[in-house]
């Protein structure tokens, strides 16, 4: 067994022993190793000429959870703290790590509506910094315990780096980034018949700081129903040629935008749905009745769209938005008439271009609830 013993015991072979005593702390870190020496490797301990406590061998622990204690200043200046070690406790590459830090971190925060009113919603949050490579880790906590000294607070995109830069402070690194992913509801009127319901759009506030530069982005699912207009042809023909009844088919389909926010006024997530409604008007209904339901058959069948053209009619949109920077577009349509999917992806300058996709990109696409 290889154990690392007190520097006093390893280097007494090579030099003489000093003649200025240990400080208390030495002491203390020295009898720490022979303790920890003693309870695993007793065997070690004895060769060395150790005393072992009674009963096996073993050092006699406390049982009990000791609810009285305290954890004042002094001892918890005592504790280790290895992911703030020195370099020499790096695992692998002493490489750079662009991104390191927490996933999935829940809890409610306030928004800001475009009407001016705030809503209540459960967050998932992503935090990360990045890590120089002479650097063991990070505190992950400390992202956390940074985001509840906001977390009272109605968020945006400003509040969102104002998390940034605290925790840019505390963690003493270059760059970081902060995701908030939420389901956001509206309220949306059905065809005909005047009824409403809520529906949800899932959405992501992220910001990313690199130095001194920020950027800012707004994710979003559009969810909607895409007629075939090959199928929409073939059903036509029969009709028409051969008085034989045909329906085209049509699907669920999922449209993700990713854009950044440009300039000073802010992009709402109502702003964003207003511009794929126009630009795709098929979106999935929540309350229907019967007139509702045949009016969403008419608007399917004057609205057919290939997935190509999704992509191509959510950029048109998106292009005529000064608020908008780059974006990308992917798009899913989930076909009823094969047991794949088509898909499509269109970017708008650096920001989103990239050569590769992850892998299971397109099966997050499929929205069951």
């Amino acid at each position: 067994m290889n154990m690392i013993m007190p520097a006093v015991a390893t280097e007494a072979s090579d030099q003489q022993p000093s003649s200025v005593p240990p400080t208390a702390q030495e002491a203390h870190e020295a009898l720490d190793v022979l303790r920890r020496l003693a309870a695993h490797a007793p065997a070690d301990a004895a060769a060395l000429g150790l005393s072992l406590p009674a009963g096996n061998g073993h050092v006699a622990l406390n049982r009990s959870y000791p609810s009285e204690f305290i954890a004042d200043s002094d001892y918890k200046a005592t504790l280790p703290d290895l992911q703030n070690g020195p370099e020499s406790l790096i695992k692998g590459s002493h490489a750079p790590i662009q991104h390191v830090g927490i996933s999935n971190f829940r809890l409610p925060l306030d928004y800001r509506k475009r009407d001016g009113g705030l809503i209540n919603l459960e967050t998932s949050v992503t935090g990360s910094v990045s890590l120089d490579a002479a650097k063991k880790g990070i505190n992950m906590s400390r992202i956390m315990r940074t985001f509840y000294g906001h977390a009272g607070e109605a968020f945006d995109h400003a509040r969102i780096e104002a998390v940034l830069e605290s925790y840019l402070e505390d963690i003493e690194s270059a760059a970081a980034r902060l995701q908030l992913s939420f389901r956001y509801p509206m309220m949306r009127p059905s065809l005909r018949s005047g009824l409403e319901g809520y529906q949800y759009y899932d959405v992501s506030f992220e910001s990313v700081r690199n130095g001194i530069k920020s950027m800012r982005m707004l994710h979003l699912d559009y969810v909607y129903s895409s007629t075939c207009p090959c199928s929409l042809e073939l059903s036509e023909h029969a009709r028409v040629s051969r008085r034989q009844i045909a329906t085209p088919h049509s699907q669920r389909s999922v449209a993700r935008l990713s854009v950044v926010v440009e300039g000073d006024r802010p992009l709402w997530i109502e702003d964003l749905v207003g511009l794929c409604n126009a630009a795709i008007p098929t979106e999935t209904q929540v309350m229907v009745k019967r007139e509702d339901e045949q009016a969403f058959a008419e608007l399917n069948a004057s609205n057919p769209i290939f997935v190509e053209d999704a992509v191509r009619l959510l950029c048109e949109a998106l292009k005529g938005e000064d608020r908008i920077g780059d974006f990308r577009v992917v798009a899913s349509h989930q076909e009823s008439l094969h047991s794949h999917d088509a898909m499509s992806i269109l970017t708008q300058g650096e920001t989103f271009a990239q050569a590769s996709h992850d892998p299971r990109l397109f099966s997050t696409l499929i929205h069951t609830s």
